[in-house]
């Protein structure tokens, strides 16, 4: 009877001691969740890319809210982690610019995906801790910058051939690594090329039609 008597009151002074525990770290984790945190800066979009996107609307939508994870709280964070969800869903569900229907893209759409669908089940946990959020929100803008990254290529590239009037690919050239001076310089030597071959067979015909 009397182990009995200390077993109930060592129980219950365990459990007491528990549930002060809980009570603690409930309250120390409730002002770190409103702790306001300045995330590291995305790449953005190159401004002069703008115009070339903006009839894709699933994916200005997500350019647009992604601003408000730049600077927040991990409750903000929380708060705002379900409508990304559906935002990103719907960018990958999108009908993409043929520029951008490639797998290189795909993968970085569906990375960021992934990454949004874990930051809205932490929505889901009621003790999660404040670090944790802010570790996910980082991968997270780390997935939405390596999407504009893309953006800022593929665009760039885009232009280049457009200059020059030719696809890069074929002379094995990265067109988002070569300058203004340099494109002038590839563009006039096309030129000089296209030219010498149109005077060679200008003579060719003239030899011919004089045999």
């Amino acid at each position: 009877m009397k182990n009995l008597l200390y077993f109930l009151l060592f129980s219950l002074f365990f459990s007491c001691s528990k549930e002060q525990k809980e009570t603690k770290d409930t309250q120390t984790s409730k002002p770190l969740l409103s702790v306001v945190k300045e995330h590291f800066s995305v790449q953005k979009v190159n401004s002069t890319y703008i115009k070339d996107i903006e009839d894709w609307k699933e994916l200005i939508a997500v350019v647009n809210f992604m601003a408000r994870f730049k600077k927040a709280s991990p409750n903000e964070v929380l708060s705002n982690a379900l409508e990304l969800k559906g935002l990103v869903k719907s960018l990958k569900d999108s009908v993409k610019p043929k520029l951008f229907s490639i797998q290189s893209f795909n993968a970085r759409v569906n990375i960021l995906y992934n990454e949004t669908l874990r930051l809205a089940d932490m929505t889901f946990i009621p003790s999660i801790e404040a670090k944790k959020i802010n570790e996910q929100t980082d991968k997270v803008l780390e997935a939405f910058s390596a999407i504009n990254s893309k953006v800022n290529s593929l665009l760039s590239k885009k232009r280049f051939e457009e200059a020059i009037d030719v696809d890069v690919s074929f002379i094995g050239l990265d067109s988002t690594k070569i300058d203004t001076v340099s494109k002038q310089s590839i563009k006039k030597e096309f030129l000089d090329q296209k030219l010498k071959k149109k005077r060679k067979c200008i003579i060719l015909k003239r030899k011919n039609r004089s045999r």
